[in-house]
């Protein structure tokens, strides 16, 4: 369904818009499209006094804190460089918005991320990032959980694969929230 409303309590919530991520090529809309078209809703969101949350992902440089458990796709190895967990440029300086660090593909597990909302009232969340069917449907996924309206901004996010974000964009989506673009959501916001 495409996205109807905006709850007068929402937040933008971006998932791993980050130096280590960023240089990833993304599907179907390049990283950088989607950094431009976050920064668009970001600006909207503080013009309007509504939180922006910057989640990002880091592990202690020896990995003591990665997930374990065993995998049929061989996991990243090596040392991030050091500003790897650093939010993009394009969002970052902003005083007020709230930064979220986590250790897994979603942004609720082992965070504070629920405190945060929960102490603003926020009943809604709008989310971009980076990748669709990782780390943003992770979190699409626990925010349904938790009883949150969520609203997915689909030319904001991009993956790996055109194929997963599409999957996730058509099968899971649906089943969690509402779609729109960053312009539709943009105008609700007015």
């Amino acid at each position: 369904m495409p996205v109807t409303t905006l709850d007068p309590k929402t937040a933008l919530v971006v998932i791993d818009l980050q130096n280590g991520v960023a240089v990833l090529p993304g599907e179907p809309y390049s990283t950088a499209d989607v950094i431009n078209r976050t920064a668009e809703l970001a600006d909207a969101f503080r013009k309007h006094d509504l939180p922006v949350v910057l989640v990002r992902v880091s592990f202690a440089a020896d990995g003591s804190d990665r997930l374990p458990g065993r995998t049929e796709l061989q996991r990243r190895t090596g040392t991030p460089t050091a500003n790897a967990a650093e939010i993009v440029d394009q969002l970052a300086g902003h005083p007020e918005d709230i930064i979220v660090t986590k250790r897994n593909w979603g942004a609720f597990y082992g965070t504070d991320l629920d405190v945060h909302l929960r102490r603003r009232g926020i009943t809604q969340i709008v989310l971009t990032g980076i990748a669709t069917s990782i780390g943003v449907e992770s979190t699409a996924r626990a925010a349904y959980e938790h009883s949150y309206n969520v609203t997915l901004a689909t030319d904001a996010m991009t993956d790996l694969s055109a194929d997963s974000h599409d999957h996730a964009l058509t099968r899971i989506f649906p089943r969690l929230g509402e779609t729109g673009t960053t312009a539709e959501i943009i105008a609700l916001l007015g």
